[in-house]
């Protein structure tokens, strides 16, 4: 096995090893979830902390993991007997994969089995290998919702129950989830997100000397990866032995009415929801006290665990940003010392304060505006704010995809409705079994097969699988005029108002969203792809308008961003939501230049809305003409949030878009 990088060597990781280390010690508090741009050793920290865990005991053979000294522990192995030997194991570190199937993330009929010798036998799957270890989920915002509903029925029960193919089994399965993302990619549902006890915001350190820290190490490791944790195993010896002493006298920690009641104060004040947080905030200052080597939870220790335990459990929109007011936690808990303690040996071992001198956006950073030179702020003739978003129309992509899962356009996915079968290929989705039945059965005879004792004979021709009907997310790319037809202050606020509320609905319905504007010369790509529409709404807010209306670049410049997405991802179908009054003064034709344009991204059959911003008693009907020219449904922008509509987008041989 490939030497890891050691857990005590990582660099500027502040919250992070802290957060793990909590739950290492009591694993009751529910795992962690880390947030952070990509590059700032994720995944690199969290496999390192299965080096440092103490083994656990499981009986020789069991592929369940129970614990021998757990006398209520059911086994699907078991019973075992009392001469079975237990033996000590490293704990497990489990990566699900997000393109992973229900069979492999929670077992199956075990087919060689089934097919060869007529035996119903189950084959586990990762969540029965991750009991009483780790689950580790990269890029957990983009696991799709039918492995999130499996895993949070296994983390809220502790047990995973299969009924499929005949087969019918239940075991334990607890584990210590742990979850990665970068937030630009996508949003995590809140039913999962509350399932992580603690979560954690990451970026690389701004230290010069603490980045080319990290480079050394990284380099020294990458050119000698046995030698580099050899130097470290002293490191690692001292974390290991700290956190089995932690660990046994985690138990010996009080936590008294006082101490409880301050953490149910803070929980009320900072109004989150449910009791969960209570009893995270407890378990995780209980932890942090055991670590310190203290028997009582102090102030430092609330402050802490509060730090690591409620920010994303504050109740919020969905476009509000994350996090704690550090100032009013310091006010509701008093500006006390911090209770100094033992301190753990150095190294990159976990710093109670969380900090690494890495917050902070700096210039050029995504969550920070580029500075507007003189002369565009002067020709910035409107920077108006959105109102509140409200439910806006249901527009969907018609005819039947092959995208990942979601909840806006018809698809075929590996959950939902079965609508019938195909031919199976190698690991190709979920067995139907009846149709293999059916395909292998006239020729039974020839085979030998269901005859003298012996089982049905199958040829991988026979195999079939199930054709399940759900819904899909798709890429909603919106391409916004900001020219100076739309900069009046009242209509620029109708319109982010309706984006707004567009961004919304794809928030919910977990898709990809791009955001393009056009305004004085050209257009501008303001938001590749992503998942997070977070990302879209701050760029939304501080979008400016004025100048002139060239709809032929925007119209371009979209069918491009549509054209590289394809190619990145070409199972994802797209929606194009051009919204503007369908004015164009710029350029020589500029009206002919939009019209072409349209007709060419009509023909590539990429499929269009046209919001119509045209308000006041004379309109000139530019937008439905251009909804003509793009073969695209018309919605008047008062219609964007009319509850109860449902607009359609046709495909490309249709003449016009309907609505459903």
């Amino acid at each position: 096995m490939p030497a890891q990088y050691p857990f005590c060597a990582v660099v500027g990781a502040g919250d992070m090893t802290l957060a793990l280390t909590l739950v290492a010690i009591d694993p009751l508090i529910g795992g962690v979830l880390i947030r952070g741009e990509k590059g700032t050793a994720k995944t690199t920290t969290v496999r390192g902390l299965a080096e440092v865990l103490p083994a656990v005991r499981v009986y020789a053979g069991d592929r369940f993991s129970i614990d021998p000294d757990d006398p209520s522990a059911v086994c699907p192995d078991g019973p075992f007997d009392v001469p079975t030997p237990v033996v000590e194991r490293p704990v497990r570190l489990v990566e699900l994969p997000v393109g992973a199937g229900d069979d492999r993330v929670t077992g199956s009929l075990k087919l060689d089995a089934a097919l060869r010798d007529g035996v119903v036998a189950f084959e586990p799957g990762l969540l029965a290998r991750a009991h009483r270890g780790l689950l580790y989920v990269d890029e957990v915002n983009l696991l799709p919702d039918h492995l999130v509903d499996l895993l949070l029925d296994a983390a809220a029960t502790g047990r995973v129950s299969v009924e499929r193919d005949g087969v019918s089994v239940e075991h334990a399965s607890r584990f210590v989830l742990i979850g990665t993302m970068n937030p630009e990619e996508g949003e995590l549902r809140p039913q999962l997100l509350d399932r992580f006890g603690l979560t954690v915001e990451v970026a690389a350190p701004r230290d010069p000397v603490l980045r080319v820290q990290a480079v050394r190490r990284r380099l020294a490791f990458d050119a000698d990866p046995e030698g580099f944790a050899t130097r470290w195993a002293g490191e690692q010896e001292a974390l290991r032995t700290r956190l089995a002493a932690a660990r046994r006298s985690l138990a010996g920690v009080v936590l008294d009415d006082e101490t409880l009641t301050r953490i149910a104060e803070l929980c009320a004040a900072f109004d989150v929801d449910g009791l969960r947080a209570d009893l995270v905030t407890a378990r995780a200052a209980a932890a942090h006290a055991a670590w310190r080597g203290r028997t009582r939870v102090t102030l430092e220790d609330i402050r802490i665990a509060a730090r690591l335990a409620l920010p994303h459990r504050r109740r919020r929109n969905p476009f509000d940003e994350p996090g704690l007011d550090q100032d009013r936690l310091d006010d509701l808990l008093g500006h006390n010392d911090p209770d100094p303690g033992p301190d753990g040996p150095g190294g990159g071992l976990p710093d109670d304060t969380g900090h690494d001198g890495s917050a902070g956006d700096v210039p050029g950073s995504p969550g920070e505006s580029p500075p507007v030179p003189e002369p565009e702020r002067q020709a910035a003739t409107s920077m108006a704010s959105a109102g509140e978003p409200a439910r806006a129309r249901l527009l969907v992509v018609k005819g039947t995809g092959d995208g990942q899962a979601g909840r806006r356009s018809r698809a075929r996915t590996p959950q939902g409705r079965v609508a019938g079968q195909r031919r199976r290929t190698s690991g190709d989705g979920r067995l139907h079994l009846p149709g293999t039945i059916t395909a292998a059965a006239p020729h039974q005879h020839s085979r030998g097969g269901l005859t003298g004792g012996r089982g049905l004979a199958l040829v991988p021709g026979d195999l079939r699988r199930a054709e399940t009907v759900g819904r899909e997310s798709n890429l909603v790319l919106l391409c916004v005029d900001a020219s100076g037809s739309m900069a009046a202050r009242r209509r620029m606020e109708q319109v982010k108002t309706a984006v707004l509320s567009l961004l919304l609905d794809a928030y919910r319905r977990r898709d990809k969203v791009a955001l393009v504007t056009f305004r004085r010369h050209t257009a501008e790509v303001v938001l590749p792809p992503t998942g997070s529409v977070d990302v879209a709404s701050r760029r939304l807010a501080d979008l400016p308008a004025g100048g002139r209306t060239p709809l032929a670049e925007g119209l371009e410049r979209s069918g491009e961003v549509l054209r590289r997405e394809a190619l990145r991802d070409p199972s994802r179908r797209p929606l194009l939501v051009v919204v503007t009054d369908g004015r164009a003064t710029s350029g020589p034709d500029p009206l002919g230049r939009a019209h072409r344009a349209a007709a060419a991204l009509a023909t590539s059959g990429v499929q269009v809305v046209v919001v119509d911003c045209e308000t006041g008693r004379f309109r000139l009907g530019l937008a439905a003409r251009l909804a003509t020219h793009l073969r695209a449904e018309h919605v008047p922008l008062g219609e964007v949030t009319a509850d109860g509509l449902t607009g359609v987008v046709r495909t490309a041989t249709a003449p016009r878009a309907g609505v459903a």
